[in-house]
């Protein structure tokens, strides 16, 4: 394969697409050990004033920094250390969004069926 060309699919020699996710799930045990890694390595960095722990860790850990730092923000908010939206609350926002997309579809079809039906007894009669 050269350089720059898109990766085939073996059978059917189409381009292979990623479907869903293109970023790796982690375990919630894994985010866990890596989030309490970067606090121990805080407190000992703060007393040898090594490099930053999160840089440190996510390039032991083979995880994007970006996302390591994502992880501690969502614990911090979780433990009540700073504001913001906690796991439970994000869930219920997803589900609340996607209940209320439902009932706007549901609402705009009932709309067209009382039209309709209306226009067939305006005929019928």
């Amino acid at each position: 394969m050269q350089a720059g060309s898109p990766a085939r699919a073996p059978a059917t020699g189409a381009p292979k697409r990623h479907v869903g996710r293109t970023r790796p799930r982690y375990a919630p045990e894994f985010k866990t050990e890596a989030i309490a890694l970067v606090r121990r390595v805080a407190a000992e960095g703060a007393s040898t004033g090594g490099a930053a722990p999160l840089t440190r860790v996510a390039r032991d850990l083979g995880v994007s920094v970006e996302t390591l730092r994502a992880w501690v923000k969502q614990d911090d908010i979780d433990g009540g250390r700073r504001d913001g939206l906690t796991t439970e609350e994000r869930a219920e926002l997803v589900q609340l969004r996607r209940e209320n997309r439902l009932l706007k579809m549901e609402r705009e079809v009932l709309k067209k069926a009382a039209v309709f039906f209306a226009k067939e007894g305006d005929t019928i009669r």
